[in-house]
């Protein structure tokens, strides 16, 4: 992989990690519509790094929120309680959620793995995606914030952040889907997803990073593993603040309607030249 490769996937990555159109699904189709078949493939220490780079990103712009919400629920677990305060509340919410893609990612990881090897299959996701989109927007109520969220809106968000796992199921639409199905208004549940993605894309970036550190994958590629980083920690950063200023005033369909576009035209591409 050179460094504009690198660059580019990496720039692809923090854009749409963020924006409810699948990261995991651009990363396997894109190369492979551009004829990069190696570009990213297997590579755990490329995609290591660009998680990290939007790790960064969502640290960088919650950073306050992030830290009252870690005081918060690390004095609960000194006193031995549970959501003592609306920040503590969240963070218990956070890590119930979490629970089902930690799980998931553990129990099939190597199934998980197969499907970014089969662009069909990410193309027919990302259809599931926009359907899941236009589901979410035309029933869900948009009546309540993260403050009015209960144990039970986390895990029916966990699990679709568990599902997203799959390439071309987008993280943050079936996120975003289910808190706007729990009756979450648009752009505070798209703040839950965010939040959410913390644990999620630091287990699975430090995961793939103690393999590679194992492994001695690091030599003679950093030059592409730093631009991949700092494309995607530079794009997802920009990603977060125009998705949340998009969804205070817009509903989702625009991204409903390019996930299904890309899907179908991945689809059909591969029927022609298979």
């Amino acid at each position: 992989m050179t460094v504009w490769q690198a660059l580019f996937l990496g720039i692809v990555q923090g854009a749409t990690e963020f924006l409810p159109v699948s990261s995991s699904g651009h990363l396997v189709l894109l190369p492979w519509l551009l004829g990069w078949s190696q570009a990213g493939d297997g590579n755990l220490a490329f995609d290591a790094l660009v998680h990290w780079g939007t790790l960064l990103s969502v640290l960088i712009y919650f950073r306050d929120d992030i830290r009252r919400i870690v005081l918060a629920w690390w004095g609960d677990l000194r006193r031995r309680r549970v959501a003592t305060s609306p920040e503590s509340k969240l963070g218990w919410l956070l890590v119930v959620g979490s629970v089902p893609a930690a799980l998931a990612g553990l129990l099939l990881e190597d199934w998980f793995e197969s499907l970014f090897a089969n662009p069909p299959a990410a193309g027919l996701a990302l259809l599931v995606t926009a359907s899941i989109l236009v589901v979410a927007e035309r029933v869900g109520s948009r009546s309540k914030g993260i403050g009015d969220a209960g144990w039970r809106d986390a895990v029916c968000i966990g699990l679709a952040q568990a599902v997203a796992i799959v390439p071309g199921i987008s993280r943050s639409g079936a996120t975003m889907s289910a808190g706007l199905l729990t009756g979450m208004q648009r752009d505070e549940a798209a703040r839950f997803s965010f939040l959410l993605s913390v644990p999620v894309i630091a287990g699975a970036g430090a995961i793939q990073l103690v393999r590679v550190i194992l492994e001695g994958g690091l030599s003679g590629q950093v030059g592409g593993l730093l631009a991949g980083f700092f494309g995607a920690g530079v794009v997802g950063y920009a990603a977060i603040h125009a998705l949340l200023a998009f969804v205070r005033r817009r509903p989702l369909y625009l991204f409903a309607g390019y996930c299904a576009l890309l899907g179908l035209f991945s689809v059909g591409w591969y029927a022609l030249v298979r």
